[in-house]
């Protein structure tokens, strides 16, 4: 019979393995990005002159990534570890709100399985956090 020790660790590596995994997912997506062209669907850089759009959307990712990489150091049960799990679901949702967007390159199966397995693991790692 499982000890609530076990069943506790258990939690902790699920909870640490869906998280890592839903950033990995969301960082490879955004490589994906890059190659779709996002920044001529996003309202502010989609007006700016092409190469300035490209450079900023590139280089706008070296701090998001720090902060995501910064900030999950308190953990995959912290506070932002769940907000970027929910915003990886609401971030499906975007993608299928822009998606007959007449920029919007994100038409591959590739690409819809990295949004896919983004919010999925979003809503896996959610769901590990709330066990008790």
């Amino acid at each position: 019979m499982a000890t609530i020790d076990t069943l506790q660790s258990w939690k902790i590596a699920m909870t640490d393995l869906f998280y890592w995994a839903m950033v990995a997912a969301f960082f490879t997506h955004e490589l994906d990005a890059v190659k779709r062209h996002e920044w001529r669907i996003l309202p502010l850089l989609r007006a700016a002159p092409e190469a300035i759009g490209e450079q900023s959307f590139i280089w706008l990712h070296v701090p998001l990534f720090f902060v995501i990489v910064w900030m999950s150091r308190e953990g995959s049960d912290g506070l932002f570890a769940l907000c970027l799990s929910c915003f990886a679901i609401v971030h499906v949702g975007l993608h299928w709100l822009f998606r007959n967007h007449q920029a919007n390159e994100f038409n591959t199966l590739s690409s819809w399985s990295l949004i896919g397995l983004t919010g999925l693991l979003g809503a896996l790692h959610l769901a590990a956090s709330l066990l008790v």
